[in-house]
């Protein structure tokens, strides 16, 4: 019998191999020789990768065989994962593989700023014994603030409690009794800023996340604090960064990742370089010999589940193993639909109900509680999520889940309801549904409006008192801004007069406008939602 060829495409580690075993054909590539690896595709069933290899269509296309990718490591922008879930291949990683090493690459940053170490070190080797010159800080008894509180972040208090320091630490999706099992003093966004003597950032890079810290917080900042990213490029707005750590807004700061890496000469990011309070490396977060050893055997396994036809926690893009072909065009909706949720929530989820009700009861739909957490969580957290790690952050946080199943389904033929509780305890329902032939995924109900609108890329959702008028309001605004609205459904009004309008646009609304709209259309829940695909 002929053994499923697997490609090795760049250079990983030898305990990779060893995870594979002997039931594969193993074979070696340089993924940079694009021709070489596009004739090596042509009978593999399984590529591994790290983040020099590019699988795109063309890469796709040259793979008939093709069942998995697998990147042994975290990020994926060199996979084309839409192309991929086209084609009906799996793309997997190693969501969890750096996460102590990008913790502890944090903790050295901190320290460096502290003590100056990489400035005392230049200056020695250069010639010059400068010891005044380099007069650092004790962190014993300081405070550090940490923005978002994910499974980095996490490990980064735990590693802080034994410097005898105060940690506080922001996050608008943990709860208190996540904060308290974690030893950190929850506090507001610009409490966390206005009284850290260091700050670091721990936080996914969203349309709502990118810049929020620019000039206005640094400013809230003190003059003797130090700033630290090894999340993200883009949380942190380079050029207000620069003119602050230029002026002594700021003391200093640590960077292992930038907007544009590596840095262009004449960029922003690259003008960072130049400064003599800025310790910088080259994104080395996942860069230990330990992470890259754990992301080879995690990627490894995977791809023996997927060749072997079990379920693979792992999968980014589909839940593989034996899943009905009746239950799997449902996975995407639900994922959906936890976006939805995450972007109308008001603040921490404590316990969450998973409804599915129909026709699908008959099934195992166990993999749509995964999803529901994978799609909550993807807007959330700073680390890529997954099936196997979203029910980790869950646990962390204390979040309750159940799974509930029912035939009865009186409205569609098949329904999937989120239902969850928030830490102030409000509950929040939305609702979803496969609509037709075709199973168009549509959001069908918000706190009890009955709705049904298409997902999209961009939604608005507004509540606001029921009078006439009210359309007309906020589509001049989106008018003037050139925004168009591709789709609108307005529900009901409830018991109190209020009604619902859900909104589909083609561009995101500016902070600006946004706020305009709100207090023009006079909404007591206005929200802006993205809804990110695979």
């Amino acid at each position: 019998m002929t053994k499923p060829v697997v490609l090795i495409a760049e250079q990983l580690s030898p305990a990779t191999i060893d995870a594979l075993g002997s039931d594969f054909d193993v074979r070696h590539v340089d993924g940079t020789d694009r021709s070489a690896l596009l004739a090596a595709l042509g009978d593999a069933h399984a590529v591994l990768i790290r983040s020099a290899t590019r699988i795109d269509g063309e890469a796709l296309a040259a793979a008939p065989q093709l069942k998995v990718v697998a990147r042994a490591g975290v990020g994926l922008d060199n996979v084309d994962i839409k192309a991929a879930t086209a084609a009906g291949v799996m793309v997997v990683n190693a969501p969890t593989s750096n996460i102590v090493s990008a913790a502890e690459l944090t903790i050295g940053h901190i320290l460096s700023l502290a003590r100056h170490i990489p400035a005392a070190h230049a200056s020695l080797a250069s010639g010059a014994w400068k010891r005044s010159a380099y007069t650092g800080t004790e962190l014993f008894e300081k405070t550090v603030g940490i923005i978002g509180l994910g499974r980095i972040g996490g490990l980064i208090a735990e590693r802080l409690r034994a410097f005898g320091v105060r940690v506080v630490g922001y996050d608008p999706y943990v709860t208190p009794a996540r904060a308290s099992q974690l030893q950190v003093e929850l506090l507001s966004f610009e409490e966390v800023l206005a009284q850290s003597d260091f700050v670091t950032v721990h936080m996914p890079k969203t349309p709502e996340t990118t810049g929020m810290i620019g000039a206005e917080q640094l400013r809230s900042m003190k003059r003797t604090a130090y700033l630290v990213n090894v999340a993200r490029g883009g949380l942190i707005d380079e050029d207000a960064l620069y003119d602050a750590l230029s002026t002594g807004v700021i003391a200093g700061a640590g960077l292992d990742v930038f907007t544009s890496e590596p840095p262009v000469e004449g960029g922003s990011a690259h003008r960072l370089l130049t400064l003599p309070n800025v310790v910088v490396t080259p994104h080395l977060g996942a860069s230990t010999d330990e992470a890259q050893e754990k992301a080879g055997i995690s990627v490894a396994r995977s791809v023996k589940l997927a060749l072997e036809g079990d379920l693979v926690p792992d999968a980014v893009n589909v839940a593989g193993g034996v899943i009905d072909p009746f239950v799997r065009p449902g996975i995407a909706l639900v994922e959906k639909l936890g976006q939805f949720f995450t972007g109308l929530a008001h603040g921490a989820l404590t316990s969450l109900d998973i409804e599915v009700r129909g026709e699908l009861a008959a099934y195992d739909v166990s993999v749509y509680r995964l999803a529901a957490l994978k799609g909550i969580f993807t807007r959330i957290v700073s680390e890529n999520v997954s099936y196997v790690n979203a029910p980790l952050f869950a646990e962390q946080r204390g979040i309750e889940t159940r799974l509930i199943v029912e035939a009865e389904s009186p409205l569609y033929r098949n329904i999937t309801i989120l239902r969850g509780t928030l830490s102030d305890g409000t509950v929040l329902t939305v609702a979803g549904t496969l609509a037709g032939t075709r199973m168009v995924p549509k959001v069908v109900g918000i706190n009890g409006y009955e709705i049904e609108v298409p997902f999209a890329q961009y939604h608005l959702v507004m509540r606001y008192q029921d009078r006439p008028g009210i359309v007309a309001i906020y589509a001049k605004e989106l008018g003037d801004q050139n925004i168009n609205i591709e789709g609108l459904q307005v529900a009901h009004p409830d018991s109190s007069g209020r009604a619902l309008s859900v909104l589909t646009v083609d561009s995101p609304v500016p902070e600006a406008v946004l706020n305009k709209m709100r207090e023009a259309v006079g909404a007591d829940l206005f929200r802006q939602i993205e809804i990110t695909e695979d």
